[in-house]
């Protein structure tokens, strides 16, 4: 397997909730609640957050790539 450069960007496919994957067990989530931006971030220290970790990083089912700017350009908003 080979090694993975962090961070990985991630986007969910309605664009709703975007990821910024900065290790195997961290990653920051930027969700829209109405016109709010909300920014989380999460530590996994239970399985379910491990999983949901190695789904945006290996399953293009639940998620697409995003990138550094695409993520940023919400922290802005």
């Amino acid at each position: 397997m080979s090694q993975i450069t962090f961070p990985i960007y991630r986007k969910y496919k309605n664009n709703k909730n975007f990821f910024k994957i900065i290790s195997q067990d961290e990653f920051e989530e930027i969700s829209f609640i109405g016109s709010k931006v909300i920014v989380t971030k999460h530590l996994a220290k239970i399985l379910p957050d491990r999983n949901l970790i190695a789904d945006l990083l290996h399953d293009s089912n639940i998620a697409d790539q995003s990138t550094k700017e695409e993520y940023e350009s919400y922290l802005n908003k």
